[in-house]
Formats: C-alpha cells, structure tokens, sequence
C-alpha cells in the first residue's frame, strides 16, 4: 500500500482532490436557487472542466525521465489514473448536487467526464501534463461562444452543452475519451 501513497503523493493526488471539490462546491454555489431541475449546462460543464484540468496535472510524475525508466508497468496504471480522474470528478458534482440544487443528470455528467478526461490525456500526452488543461479550456471556450448548433460540425464543436440524448455529443465524448485514453496510456506524457 505504500507505494500507492508515494504514487498519489508524486502525483498531487491529495491538492487536485482539493481543487476539484473547492471547484464543484463553488458551481453549486453559483447555481440559481430554484427546483427547476437540470437547464443551462454551462455551470456543470464549467464545474466539470475546472475539475478535471485540476486534476490532468497528475498525469505527469516530478520527473519523467525516472517514470520511464522504472522497473514497473505503466500503461495499466495511466490508464487507471485517466478512468479514476473522470470518475472522481463526476461523483464529486454528482454529491454535491445532492445536498441542494440539481445540476445535471447522471448521463449529462458521465458524458462530458469522459470526454474531457479524453481531452485532457490527449492534452498531457501532446502538451505534456503541466499543459494538459489546454485542449480542454480551449474546447469549452469553443462550445461557449460559438454558434446555436444546428449541423453536426458546430454539433461537435458544441458537443459539451447538447442534451445527453444527443447522438453526436455521445459520439464525440466517447471518441474524445477512447482516443485520448489509448494515446496517454501507450504514449505518456510528453516530457
């Protein structure tokens, strides 16, 4: 057991944590007050991505070189941290909406971890792990300000703020999530 401990604690296991709680309280706490239930996807997504870029710093140890060269198997192990960041960061919104205001559904939550977990390994693996949240805010800030999606492109572009019954949202978010998961797994962080 111990040395899943020195493996969280070379990853900033325990202040990602942190930031991603402090991230998905502080949505929560901007939510209107009302039972309404689920509406503007803007405030999950944003909870979300704030998570999950808080967290995309772990994807790279203190030293990369000594990660590569160690006696241990890496590609299991980066692909747990990459499945285990998703899903920390979902159950976090998903709690927190729990003691007030509805947010987002399940779907709506699972669908956009995945993708940006996606995004965030393609972004570790492509930018290294200190730029891992690059690919991730640019795509949000993308979905935020560009046009109502009526066609598939602006549909992908925009996959983060469709309904979770969205047949083009589902298949970016899984695409963006296989991918990047299969290239940080193989590849690693770019050093």
């Amino acid at each position: 057991m111990r040395w899943l401990t020195l493996y969280a604690r070379s990853r900033q296991v325990p202040a990602s944590f942190a930031a991603v709680v402090i991230s998905a309280m502080a949505v929560w706490a901007l939510a209107p007050d009302g039972n309404a239930g689920p509406g503007d996807p803007r405030l999950p997504t944003l909870a979300l991505a704030a998570g999950v870029t808080a967290a995309s710093i772990g994807l790279g140890g203190q030293d990369l070189a000594l990660d590569r060269t160690a006696a241990i198997r890496w590609v299991p192990r980066r692909a747990v941290h990459v499945l285990l960041i998703g899903t920390v960061v979902g159950t976090v919104l998903l709690a927190v909406q729990t003691t007030g205001e509805d947010l987002a559904t399940t779907a709506f939550v699972v669908r956009n971890c995945a993708g940006l977990t996606g995004l965030c390994a393609v972004g570790a693996t492509v930018c290294g792990a200190q730029y891992a949240w690059t690919l991730p805010v640019t795509w949000l800030a993308l979905s935020l300000f560009a046009p109502s999606p009526t066609g598939v492109p602006t549909q992908v572009v925009g996959w983060m703020l469709l309904p979770p019954g969205t047949a083009t949202g589902t298949w970016t978010a899984l695409v963006l999530t296989v991918a990047g998961t299969a290239t940080y797994t193989v590849a690693g962080p770019r050093p």
